[in-house]
């Protein structure tokens, strides 16, 4: 290693410095321990490393990248996506600077998934409060987040249920039918007699809609074609009946997976 020439700490630290001129401190936070588990990852791992010109995607980057999610501490998604999208901004502006560096060593594909937080479930009164009000609204759509509850199936599984949905699959055996969903698997929902009764229910209602809407609907909730429609209609009603009920905050179609007793007996 030449001594005259800036060691990979030193450089990294420079431009840190820099940006500090104008980002907050908030922002400028993490970017020290980005750097710091990098460095000291090459270090360990490539000892001969001293120089940017030097660095590659393949073994360099990726050796890292799996090193941050190794035991014995490995990182959330979430953490590891903050290390690389700083790691990044680094790796640009020194390159946009003069640094002779390779480009693409980060790329989009690298980046794991953002994590999705989940709607937090109903308390256990405020889903007793929903069900029965639910239960009182003889509509379809409260009907079919009735069925929803009582099932656990999803809110695009329950707009494309089909007509026949419902089966007989034994003697005084029956089941509810649910399509490819959201994992690509179509499986079978036990139906006790509360359950036929809602089907039922809706299957009446159904029948009462007019003649040229009945014409053209395909599946078993109206109306027919329009999956993205109905489903607003569903998550609109649902809100309505949370609030009618007295809960507290809105519902959400994920909320009402929760507290369900359903059981799939094949998919």
């Amino acid at each position: 290693m030449n001594p005259s020439r800036p060691s990979l700490e030193q450089i990294f630290a420079s431009h840190i410095q820099t940006l500090a001129l104008t980002l907050g401190p908030a922002t400028m936070q993490g970017y020290p321990s980005t750097v710091h588990r990098f460095l000291a990852h090459l270090r360990t791992a490539f000892p001969q490393l001293h120089q940017l010109s030097q660095l590659r995607r393949h073994p360099h980057l990726l050796s890292w990248f799996r090193s941050l999610c190794q035991p014995p501490s490995p990182l959330c998604n979430r953490s590891r996506m903050h290390h690389l999208v700083r790691l990044r901004r680094l790796l640009d502006d020194l390159a946009a600077n003069g640094h002779s560096l390779l480009p693409d060593l980060i790329r989009q594909e690298d980046f794991p998934p953002q994590p999705h937080d989940l709607p937090k479930p109903l308390s256990l009164h405020q889903d007793q409060l929903l069900q029965q009000e639910l239960r009182r609204s003889d509509d379809l759509a409260s009907k079919a987040l009735l069925l929803m509850r009582s099932t656990g199936i999803r809110i695009g599984e329950c707009v494309h249920l089909s007509l026949d949905c419902l089966r007989q699959v034994g003697p005084e055996q029956w089941a509810l039918h649910v399509p490819l969903g959201k994992l690509h698997t179509e499986r079978w929902v036990p139906a006790d007699p509360e359950l036929r009764h809602i089907v039922e229910r809706i299957l009446a209602l159904r029948a009462l809609a007019p003649p040229a809407q009945l014409a053209k609907a395909q599946g078993f909730l109206l109306p027919g074609g329009a999956r993205n429609g109905l489903m607003q209609t569903l998550r609109s009603a649902l809100a309505q009946a949370a609030q009618r009920a007295g809960c507290s905050t809105p519902a959400t179609p994920h909320q009402l997976r929760h507290y369900s007793e359903s059981r799939t007996i094949a998919g």
